[in-house]
């Protein structure tokens, strides 16, 4: 089969042809319908320093995707054969403190996949049973596909009382543009989008964003105390990981205001703790993949209600052989999410 490596510890990637893998006693094998690129696969790319502290090549990288199970291990539990599944791609342990009180998605001992473990840029993957998630048949794979990210949003959301709230969202990603649309979902009273790029910027406002604002043009903190009659922004979702966005961020949520916060920095940076957490009495969500399996019901509910449409999301329908241009795309902010098959 085709599949996308990382075979040696520099920047790049190499097409491969690797065998089928065959499924362990409680795997399945899944032949990919739909991948989709996540940010972590331009990082893993372009091997900038996470890379390089994380990755062990070789590796067969991509975590994202939708699939028809066409194998299963003999201990295989709870899927079958004919099955149209997408994974939950934090592989748990299941016996570590957190697992077993509830909180799998923060495993001390969890591998990712595409990261840690080979992942699902190729024809067919192998993954354990238990992080497969069976969909309705009736959803396009190219949508299954973007579930995860979608995940990432509903989770971040999730921690903060959005209903009748003012939330700004900083960092229109994938999972940004994501929680636009959960949070209208949920009730939010305004959505005030933060992004450098023009073309994501476009994309918030056709994902309901009520105001979007640019970081290199705008006085974004006055603009969104404007926008909240002078009060600042109730909830804050960091999603751009930008020390000027997270900065930029806490500066205009109101005293006792909360914060989602999923975006990472690249590096540690100066922050005013002081300034704008202690003494604004904010309460502040970290927040690490998804609950497993709370925050996939509550992604399927949006998505079978229509509340949250991935069809506004996904932008580019690529091949995996032009793997190289949906990462260039992604490198440029070009793109909401990019999906491929294979």
């Amino acid at each position: 089969m085709k599949a996308v490596m990382k075979t040696a510890p520099k920047q790049g990637f190499e097409f491969a042809e690797l065998p089928v893998p065959k499924p362990g006693p409680k795997e399945i094998l899944v032949k990919v319908k739909a991948t989709s690129i996540c940010g972590t696969d331009v990082h893993i790319t372009e091997w900038d320093e996470w890379a390089q502290n994380r990755i062990k090549p070789p590796l067969l990288y991509g975590h994202e995707f939708a699939g028809e199970v066409v194998e299963k291990g003999g201990n295989a539990e709870g899927v079958e054969v004919g099955d149209f599944v997408s994974a939950e791609t934090h592989v748990y342990c299941g016996h570590c403190f957190q697992c077993q009180t509830g909180n799998a998605h923060i495993c001390e001992n969890v591998k990712i996949l595409g990261v840690d473990i080979n992942g699902c840029f190729a024809e067919y993957a192998a993954i354990p049973a238990s992080n497969a998630w069976k969909n309705s048949k009736k959803i396009n794979p190219k949508h299954a596909s973007a579930q995860e990210p979608l995940g990432n949003a509903v989770h971040t959301v999730s921690y903060c009382n959005v209903r009748d709230a003012n939330v700004a969202i900083f960092g229109m990603g994938p999972i940004g543009l994501c929680a636009v649309q959960v949070c209208k979902a949920y009730g939010a009273r305004k959505v005030i989008a933060v992004n450098p790029g023009e073309y994501r910027r476009k994309l918030a406002e056709k994902n309901g964003a009520d105001l979007v604002l640019n970081p290199k043009e705008d006085d974004v903190v006055k603009e969104i105390m404007d926008a909240t009659d002078g009060r600042g922004s109730d909830v804050l979702i960091e999603m751009s990981g930008s020390p000027q966005g997270i900065t930029q961020g806490f500066e205009s949520l109101r005293p006792g205001g909360e914060v989602g916060f999923l975006g990472i920095p690249p590096k540690p940076f100066e922050f005013d703790w002081s300034k704008n957490v202690v003494f604004k009495g904010c309460t502040i969500h970290g927040v690490n993949g998804r609950k497993i399996w709370d925050t996939w019901y509550r992604s399927r509910s949006l998505l079978e209600s229509g509340k949250v449409d991935l069809g506004k999301i996904v932008t580019h329908e690529l091949r995996l052989s032009d793997f190289a241009e949906g990462i260039e795309l992604m490198k440029k902010g070009e793109c909401g999410k990019i999906v491929m098959t294979p």
